[in-house]
């Protein structure tokens, strides 16, 4: 549901970590292994391992081309990272719940489990990056504290299954968060003027944030849900976690926003004109209209 939006700065080591989703090698998990409930994103309620009414045999989507118009919004909005992929391929070796039944509980299980992992690659690939361009007394030593990390990440990832269904991930995300953090506030305070701007987990919802010039502010867990964020200047803004569900974007500037993934873009609505980092895509619904 997306369209390349042109550039490829910084698109190798996300290639090389498979954090992009490859649906045609993964077993449809996502379609089988959340639920969801009915809602404004979903016309109808599905419990964890019941396999989504409109999945086929070849575990491909029905109605592909036509979710957002037939109320699956949920669907187009979901990005996996390359769990699917990773979980179905390495963890399973390539063999499917259809074909392994004895091995649904836990490959479900284990979906949203690497999620969590790839995310935190997406981040850390990112931050990686970023660290060369930010300077300080803060960021002594976290390039290499984050490529340290980095490399644990993926590590998990390649588990045996029971394995990484005993890893303590909150704990994990918990130390990698340290070092997004320091991260952040080093490329934050590169704008003085508003780097201060702090709201972090603020309750923004459908705020007035036209033109704002939000440059290096803390968004972290803000909820942005239908915020007016029309010509909005974000260029190194944290936006780890922001829910931009319905966030109107149009002329705004992402373009060195801090931790955007792909999902917040999917979920909120801009415009031909909105800048966005290479490294992502444009939703095709904001070139629809």
């Amino acid at each position: 549901m997306s369209t390349n939006d042109g550039g490829n700065r910084a698109a190798a080591p996300r290639s090389e970590l498979g954090l992009r989703a490859d649906c045609g090698s993964c077993f449809a998990l996502c379609c089988v292994a959340l639920a969801y409930e009915k809602s404004a994103d979903f016309p109808v309620s599905k419990p964890v391992g019941e396999p989504c009414r409109n999945l086929q045999d070849d575990f491909r989507c029905g109605i592909h081309a036509t979710l957002r118009r037939d109320g699956w919004k949920g669907c187009t909005v979901y990005d996996c990272f390359g769990a699917g992929q990773k979980v179905s391929q390495m963890s399973f070796g390539g063999t499917s719940w259809r074909q392994a039944p004895e091995t649904q509980r836990d490959m479900f299980a284990l979906l949203p489990v690497m999620r969590q992992l790839h995310e935190l690659l997406w981040y850390l690939s990112e931050a990686s990056e970023r660290a060369t361009d930010a300077v300080g007394a803060t960021t002594a030593g976290l390039p290499a504290a984050l490529r340290t990390a980095l490399a644990e990440t993926d590590a998990a990832t390649r588990l045996l299954p029971g394995q990484l269904l005993s890893l303590d991930v909150d704990a994990h995300r918990a130390g990698v968060n340290t070092l997004l953090l320091r991260l952040s506030e080093a490329v934050r305070a590169r704008h003085p003027e508003t780097s201060r701007v702090d709201k972090r987990g603020a309750d923004l919802l459908s705020a007035k944030l036209r033109g704002a010039d939000l440059r290096g502010a803390s968004l972290r867990g803000a909820c942005l849900i239908a915020a007016d964020l029309r010509g909005a200047d974000l260029r190194d803004a944290d936006l780890i976690g922001a829910d931009l569900r319905d966030a109107q974007l149009a002329d705004a500037d992402l373009s060195t926003a801090l931790f955007l993934a792909q999902t917040q873009l999917n979920a909120a609505i801009g415009n031909a004109a909105t800048r966005i980092p290479a490294w992502l895509e444009r939703p095709a619904h904001w070139l629809a209209g």
